[in-house]
């Protein structure tokens, strides 16, 4: 292969691979992907209007656990198995469908809508002290009851639909 060629080719993967990460930022950005559902192909071939779909799937988010607490007082932290936190969303949907009239040749619309959320969850954890309290200047531990104790995972999403309804096909 000439280098004129190789030279070429590279600038044509290049262009290419920069054209797909431009795509991709806006998607990456706005946390969601869409993902159309194509059924042009099926409308040719049945002759009708069928409904338009589409979907956003949400991007995963990478999140810091916290780091363990010390608390005066205790010989262990305060979370000894921290609650993690795990970021994601709720998938998207969208559904354009025409509704034809009984008495005429018309079409009518309606439209459901269910954007894609965010969900921010924390997974359970435990807090446990040891049977022994905090040694002193001159004196041994003692012996205490142990604390042992299970942080509830949380679940925080706000989930919300819409559903139109107008004369047309609304395009």
């Amino acid at each position: 292969m000439k280098s004129t060629t190789r030279g070429t080719l590279a600038a044509v993967i290049t262009g290419i691979a920069a054209a797909m990460g431009a795509a991709a930022t806006p998607a990456a950005a706005a946390g969601t992907v869409p993902v159309p559902v194509p059924l042009g192909g099926a409308e040719a071939a049945l002759g009708t209007e069928l409904p338009e779909v589409g979907g956003q799937v949400p991007l995963p988010t990478p999140v810091v656990p916290e780091p363990p607490r010390f608390v005066e007082g205790r010989l262990m932290p305060e979370n000894t198995v921290p609650r993690l936190p795990v970021d994601g969303g709720l998938p998207g949907l969208e559904l354009r469908a025409p509704l034809a009239h009984a008495l005429d040749d018309g079409f009518d619309h309606v439209d459901v809508g269910l954007p894609a959320s965010d969900v921010r969850t924390l997974t359970p954890g435990l807090a446990l002290d040891a049977p022994l309290t905090n040694p002193s200047p001159g004196e041994l531990p003692t012996f205490k009851q142990p604390e042992l104790a299970v942080l509830a995972p949380v679940l925080r999403a706000t989930p919300g639909a819409d559903l139109t309804a107008g004369p047309g096909l609304g395009l």
